[in-house]
């Protein structure tokens, strides 16, 4: 029997679950809700019904997992508990220094309805998280580097689309290249947030918005840009639409470690991901742990998950034989 999943938000994200799905011959897609009005929002796949979001508490038993396609600014701290009280859920909640908070919340709305929730699903935080704690816990003396990019990041581009004034925005996060060749030397470089990356953002102004006001905001945004040297270009939606319309990204983790008795061994992890589409990578992982949710529930699991706490013969479509035959 298949995995019901149901798709909560039909833009970048939701179109790339629903191309997940399709190609996930244990699962199969239900139902998308959005907040539009569902005669406007036209899906690939024939015979789903588009559901007005008020609607959703009339699905309770037709769906597995509920995948949420929300933003993490303002959407995900909201409807994750909310939808976890429900459903099984995963989410891709971004905002790195909000996770502690946003696991709390949506932990204790699981519980209480004996549903799965995992947040942070997709590359960082998620698959760099596991890079990161394997590499941690293999070379225990040593030190971690993440870069990200040359791409747009989703989250900051909607971000900056909150914004009061803007009509439209793209931001690409660009890894300085000295530092990556003196993480990758062994030196063990000390850097700052602001030495790994800058920012560079696109942005579209509504009619008669104040551009020095959206780029302050933009400038002085916590956990987004205050902390990066950020460069705003205004351009107009056709120049955005024309330069700007892919979505590819990627970046790199490294563990930078030594072994021995005087530490005379020095030793590079590296993991990196190299994506023409973040929204469709970003979906393909929200996908397998839909999976991994569905399965944990259905053993008596409850409660909020992160990448962390998932075995990963949970995340496959094969049997344990096939993966100790084949992938081990």
């Amino acid at each position: 029997m298949s995995t019901r999943i149901a798709v909560m938000g039909y833009g970048n994200l939701g179109r790339g679950v629903e191309i997940a799905v399709k190609e996930a011959p244990d699962m199969e897609l239900v139902a998308v809700f959005t907040r539009r009005d569902p005669a406007s929002v036209k899906i690939m796949t024939e015979n789903v019904p588009v559901v007005k979001v008020t609607e959703i508490e009339n699905w309770k038993d037709k769906i597995d997992v509920l995948i949420i396609c929300g933003g993490s600014a303002t959407d995900l701290p909201e409807m994750t508990p909310k939808y976890a009280k429900m459903f099984n859920v995963i989410d891709s909640f971004d905002t790195h220094a909000r996770i502690p908070e946003h696991f709390a919340n949506v932990d204790a709305s699981a519980k209480e309805a004996g549903k799965i929730a995992v947040i942070s699903c997709g590359w960082d935080p998620g698959m760099f998280s596991l890079a990161r704690v394997y590499s941690n816990a293999i070379l225990p003396d040593g030190k971690d580097y993440t870069f990200w990019g040359k791409g747009v990041s989703q989250g900051h581009s909607d971000a900056i689309r909150r914004i009061d004034g803007v009509k439209n925005a793209k931001q690409y996060t660009i890894p300085v290249e000295s530092a990556l060749e003196a993480v990758r030397s062994g030196s063990q470089p000390t850097l700052t947030t602001r030495q790994k990356h800058t920012r560079e953002c696109f942005v579209v102004l509504e009619e008669g918005a104040d551009a020095a006001r959206v780029e302050k905001e933009i400038k002085e945004m916590p956990n987004y840009f205050s902390d990066y040297d950020t460069t705003v270009h205004f351009i107009s939606e056709e120049e955005l639409l024309t330069n700007h319309a892919g979505m590819a990204h990627g970046g790199f983790v490294f563990r930078s470690g030594k072994t021995g008795v005087n530490k005379e061994n020095s030793h590079i992890i590296e993991y990196s991901l190299k994506l023409d589409s973040n929204p469709e990578f970003t979906t393909s992982v929200l996908v397998a742990y839909a999976r991994a949710a569905f399965r944990m529930n259905k053993e008596g699991q409850s409660g909020c998950k992160t990448v962390l706490d998932v075995p990963p013969a949970y995340l496959s479509n094969l049997s344990g034989e096939e993966l100790r035959a084949h992938l081990l």
